[in-house]
């Protein structure tokens, strides 16, 4: 279904309860969009009929201080000139409003949320080759809207331990960035979206980040969830539903190469041609629907280490391991899903191997390298 979905196109997504912003609204624009100058403040809708070419220089390409506004950049671009200059800014947002249709280019920060608790939308935006394209440094709940973010060191990323908030993206594409989207102290909700050749999709150190119908393919690797330890900060969910996730170099990248979230779920999506297994130290996890081809390596499941470790428990239900090197499933001590119909065909180790793993039934193995199962029944039909 992911695949087909991703093929054929969905209908477009619709914005979110949690920003009051039709993307299509129609507006009183402000008579000044043709007399906009670099280091304006916007207070009323604002439509710019010219391209914006501003010094890094100034305090801000554009401000947009009053609430309820609609900037729209009416396919034109707000572009910086001259060297980079650290800390420039192209858009600044400091109150519930909206950007769309147009470019910003070119900045050490390209769209800043700057107070805590806005609500901001940005739709059909063009985000391109910023140190951090969309920046939050407040508390700013982000709907991002048939966007495409190219070229970025950081395609979203929030303010180091003095922010959180949420990033809503829905049908936009993340391709050639650095980090596509880092996840400190906040959620990253992604709806029909697509990553392509990115450095890494996803740096989830604090927060929950959800995939939903989502297709994470050419990528050097897919995410970085380190496990600070004693620290603060933890992943509290990585979550995959109706995702692609195809043809990745790895899944981690070698300096952190375990994904270590509290929870993992994966459902009804497929992992296909990745160059790396996928090894997941968690609490808990759900495994459910999926299938694994023709990977450099199969699903690997481990305990979490923390202060108090504990075994790792859930769910490894109706997954298919099909032709990938290594281990179909394995499932190292002492941790103990429950591993329940599933298949496991013509890899080159186990099919499964989960000596500490419950038993709950109905597993099918046949033709593995090293063998079928160890520590559970398989029937080879």
């Amino acid at each position: 279904m992911a695949l087909s979905t991703l093929l054929m196109g969905t209908t477009t997504a619709q914005a979110s309860a949690a920003v009051p912003f039709d993307a299509n609204a129609k507006v009183a624009y402000s008579l000044s969009g043709a007399t906009v100058q670099c280091g304006d403040t916007l207070t009323h809708h604002t439509k710019l009929t010219r391209d914006l070419n501003c010094p890094g220089t100034v305090p801000y390409a554009l401000r947009v201080a009053a609430a309820g506004v609609v900037l729209d950049l009416g396919g034109y671009t707000v572009r910086r000139t001259g060297p980079q200059v650290d800390g420039s800014q192209g858009i600044v947002v400091e109150a519930d409003s909206m950007v769309r249709n147009g470019t910003i280019q070119g900045f050490n920060y390209g769209l800043v949320g700057q107070l805590s608790a806005l609500h901001v939308r940005l739709h059909k935006l063009a985000l391109l080759d910023h140190i951090r394209a969309v920046y939050d440094r407040g508390a700013t709940n982000f709907l991002i809207t048939e966007c495409r973010l190219s070229g970025n060191v950081a395609g979203l990323g929030n303010e180091f331990d003095a922010s959180n908030g949420t990033f809503d993206v829905r049908s936009s594409v993340f391709t050639h960035n650095g980090t596509a989207m880092f996840a400190d102290f906040h959620n990253i909700d992604v709806l029909d979206s697509t990553f392509t050749s990115n450095g890494n999709v996803v740096y989830c150190w604090q927060g929950n980040v959800r995939f939903r119908s989502s297709m994470l393919a050419w990528n050097a690797s897919v995410s970085t969830i380190p496990n600070d330890g004693a620290g603060p900060r933890m992943c509290s969910q990585m979550r995959f539903e109706n995702t692609l996730i195809a043809n990745n170099t790895a899944f981690a990248p070698p300096t952190v190469p375990v994904w270590e979230p509290l929870r993992l779920s994966m459902i009804n999506s497929m992992a296909v041609n990745n160059g790396s297994s996928l090894q997941a130290a968690a609490e808990t996890v759900y495994i459910d629907g999926n299938t694994f081809y023709d990977n450099a390596g199969g699903l690997i499941l481990s305990d979490r280490p923390g202060v108090v470790t504990v075994p790792l428990t859930g769910i490894v239900r109706g997954n298919q391991f099909l032709s990938n090197d290594g281990d179909g499933l394995r499932v190292l001590a002492p941790s103990t899903p429950t591993v329940i119909g599933n298949v496991a065909l013509g890899n080159t180790g186990f099919g499964i191997y989960a000596p500490t793993a419950f038993d709950g039934g109905g597993n099918v193995a046949r033709d593995n390298g090293a063998g079928d199962c160890v520590g559970i029944f398989c029937t080879p039909y």
